[in-house]
């Protein structure tokens, strides 16, 4: 074997190499049974990022408006705590937040339906913690959504 193609595999990740070898991983979502592009296909990475900047916006200019009453630590308390009501009604009814909706995002069931009320709690409860946010499956999914049985969508 080549050092080149050795050094080439060891710096694209073990997910290269493997599929040098000859493996299939398929696209994000073939599992669940998605589309791969589309409307109903898994949200990409950077729109998910955004959709979370948008609502993490929000609920800080909420929360300095109105709560915090100029306290920087109080301000950030606050946001938290907003953003996980607002992620409690908004996907427990509408199944996206304003940040989702403006991106075209949804949160489904992985079987397609919507979150009951446990799952919304669950879900949002993880995200507001942040580190199963940070832990991502095959499918781009969060440990939160992953622990929820919960899959972000295109619209």
């Amino acid at each position: 074997m080549d050092n080149r193609q050795v050094i080439g595999s060891w710096l694209s990740g073990p997910r290269a190499a493997a599929e040098d070898a000859g493996v299939d991983f398929g696209y994000r979502g073939e599992q669940l049974g998605l589309p791969e592009e589309g409307p109903g296909s898994i949200a990409r990475p950077g729109r998910r990022i955004g959709a979370i900047a948008i609502d993490w916006a929000l609920c800080m200019v909420i929360a300095y408006g109105l709560l915090a009453r100029g306290n920087p630590q109080a301000m950030g308390n606050w946001a938290l705590g907003l953003l996980f009501v607002m992620s409690l009604l908004t996907v427990g009814t509408i199944g996206s937040t304003p940040g989702k909706r403006l991106l075209g995002l949804r949160v489904i069931s992985e079987d397609g339906g919507r979150l009951g009320p446990v799952r919304v709690l669950i879900r949002s409860a993880l995200l507001c913690i942040g580190i199963p946010a940070l832990i991502w499956d095959r499918d781009g999914r969060g440990l939160h959504d992953r622990l929820a049985r919960a899959v972000q969508v295109r619209i």
